[in-house]
C-alpha cells in the first residue's frame, strides 16, 4: 500500500468525525439553549403599551426564571406570567399567553385605589414609575393566599387585576431584570429601590 493510498484511506474518517463533532457541538448547545431558556433565563419583548412609561413597546428584556424559587415575589417587582390558570382571562381567550405587570399586592394585602393613589393596607404608596394616575377607584380588595394583584404602569390602559382578578403564583414564569434592547435605554429594569424598607 503506497503513501496515497494511505491518505485516501484517512479522508474519509477525517469528515466523519468533522460531520460527528458538528452534530456533538450543535446538538450540546440546543440541550444548553432549551436547559437556560426553561429553567434560568429568557429573551421577551413588550407587545404593548401597557407598561409605559418603565417599559415601552418592542423593549427586549431579560427575565430571570430561577429566584423565586429561593425567595418570595416582592411588591414593586415587574414579572412575566402565564394566564392558563386565570379563570376571566381563559373565558376572553386569553390561551397559552404571557401578561407582563408590576406586582402591587401581595397575599394578605389588601389593595385599593382612592381619588388616583393607590392604597396597600389602608397606606398609600409612592409610585414613580407609572405614565399617569389612575382615573378609576377600584376595591378594596385581599389578595388571597399564595396570589398577588398587578397592574400595569400606565394604569389608564393597562389590562389587569383590577378586571380579571390575582396572579397565582405558580403561573409566574419569572422577574423581568434587564432590557437589553434599545441600546439607549440598556440596563436594570428598576435600577433604585421602589419603596422604603419598613
Amino acid at each position: 500500500m503506497t503513501r496515497r493510498d494511505l491518505h485516501k484511506n484517512k479522508k474519509p474518517a477525517q469528515s466523519e468525525n468533522f460531520f460527528l463533532e458538528t452534530f456533538k457541538v450543535l446538538a450540546t448547545a440546543a440541550v444548553l439553549s432549551f436547559g437556560i431558556r426553561t429553567f434560568v433565563a429568557e429573551a421577551r419583548f413588550i407587545p404593548s403599551s401597557s407598561m409605559e412609561k418603565t417599559l415601552l413597546i418592542d423593549d427586549r428584556l431579560i427575565v430571570e426564571k430561577i429566584g423565586y424559587h429561593f425567595e418570595q415575589p416582592q411588591r414593586g417587582d415587574v414579572i412575566v406570567f402565564k394566564t392558563d390558570n386565570i379563570k376571566q382571562l381563559q373565558e376572553r381567550n386569553y390561551k397559552n399567553e404571557a401578561f407582563i405587570k408590576r406586582i402591587i399586592g401581595l397575599p394578605g394585602d389588601t389593595v385599593a385605589i382612592r381619588q388616583g393613589t393607590v392604597y396597600v393596607n389602608q397606606k398609600p404608596i409612592q409610585e414613580k414609575y407609572i405614565a399617569e394616575k389612575p382615573n378609576q377607584d377600584f376595591g378594596p380588595v385581599t389578595v388571597p393566599s399564595n396570589s398577588y394583584l398587578v397592574m400595569g404602569d400606565n394604569r389608564n390602559n393597562s389590562y389587569d387585576s383590577r378586571y380579571w382578578g390575582f396572579v397565582p403564583k405558580d403561573d409566574i414564569i419569572g422577574r423581568a431584570v434587564f432590557r437589553f434592547w434599545p441600546p439607549n435605554r440598556l440596563g436594570n429594569i428598576d435600577p433604585t429601590p421602589l419603596y422604603p424598607k419598613n
